[in-house]
């Protein structure tokens, strides 16, 4: 598989997950697109409210077609699940697929690379940064949590593709609000323009 081709299948699983943005709380929106032979032989994106995973919905949908297949993933396959069930990392080492690639890595304490290093000790090729930079938008927030322990914040209109409006009055302790949502996996959230947004500037806490 070239680079260019590496792309163009990657831009798609990133189309997948950019639609789902803003409903898969309390988890991120990915994609995951499997090709073989030049042809997508099945797709996925997290499903609304977090499950199923991408992968644990396009590897039974690919059946015994996965066998040497691409797995194109916007974001590391998890190594385990916070709840026990079979990881993505599993569902695609048990599918057939030969080669995964990835667009962004997952720094939670469920990847942070090992689903990549379980991918890899079982033999199979695992390219990173494929897009990465188209990825890194579906996944600001979700990086600022993991690194700040709060949503991140942005100005908007509308709230589309976030997960929640943050309401809070002005004079409070924004950065505890703010944590508070963190806590509930909250990873991006908006705030209309007006006295609470210009607060969260004055504070550092707005992303424009």
């Amino acid at each position: 598989m070239t680079a260019a081709k590496d792309e163009v299948w990657m831009a798609r699983a990133v189309e997948l997950a950019t639609a789902r943005m803003g409903r898969t709380w309390p988890n991120p929106a990915v994609g995951c697109v499997i090709v073989r032979d030049d042809r997508v032989i099945a797709e996925a994106a997290t499903a609304d409210g977090g499950r199923p995973h991408a992968e644990e919905q396009a590897v039974p949908a690919a059946g015994e077609a996965a066998r040497g297949a691409t797995a194109y993933v916007t974001m590391e396959p998890c190594g385990a699940r916070s709840s026990g069930r079979t990881s993505c990392s599993k569902f695609l080492l048990e599918s057939g697929v030969t080669r995964v690639v990835v667009a962004a890595v997952d720094p939670s304490p469920f990847a942070a690379g090992r689903g990549i290093e379980k991918l890899r000790a079982a033999g199979l090729e695992v390219e990173t940064g494929v897009l990465a930079d188209r990825a890194a938008v579906l996944y600001e927030g979700y990086l600022h949590r993991v690194e700040t322990g709060r949503p991140l914040v942005r100005l908007s209109e509308d709230g589309e593709g976030f997960d929640a409006r943050f309401a809070a009055s002005p004079k409070a302790d924004l950065t505890t609000e703010l944590k508070r949502l963190g806590e509930a996996g909250y990873t991006r959230v908006w705030v209309g323009p007006g006295e609470l947004a210009d607060a969260l500037s004055e504070q550092g806490l707005l992303t424009v």
